[in-house]
């Protein structure tokens, strides 16, 4: 069974810094990538970084470059999000998928299955 967990949400003010992970099972893990989403209350649902298992290429949404660093560790299985700077704008769930195989690298929404549940950011300001 494929599975997602996500994980590292939590409460930090403005400047701060969290780790998210998301830990993957069920799939060959170095074949697909993982990308991260978010949704804040009444928004659409956004991309935010995604990361290539095995070439290890990434990918940001520019409200995040300079802040944000996507990572994985193949052994574990688990790809990071380490958030810098943490700005009020960035709270929102957080959620991690799989991409589906075959298709460029990128954060289209609809290119992406097996969603986690969801971990909760919130930045106070």
């Amino acid at each position: 069974e494929v599975q997602l967990v996500e994980s590292g949400g939590g409460l930090v003010q403005a400047g701060g810094s969290l780790r998210l992970s998301c830990a993957a099972s069920g799939f060959t893990f170095d074949d697909y990538a993982i990308g991260w989403f978010r949704q804040a209350p009444g928004k659409e649902r956004e991309g935010v970084s995604c990361i290539s298992i095995s070439d290890g290429s990434t990918y940001y949404v520019d409200s995040v470059k300079g802040r944000f660093t996507i990572s994985s560790d193949n052994a574990k299985k688990t790809v990071y999000l380490q958030m810098n700077n943490l700005k009020p704008e960035d709270t929102a769930v957080y959620y991690c998928a799989i991409q589906l195989p075959g298709l460029a690298l990128g954060l289209a929404s609809y290119e992406y299955d097996y969603w986690g549940q969801g971990t909760q950011v919130t930045v106070s300001s």
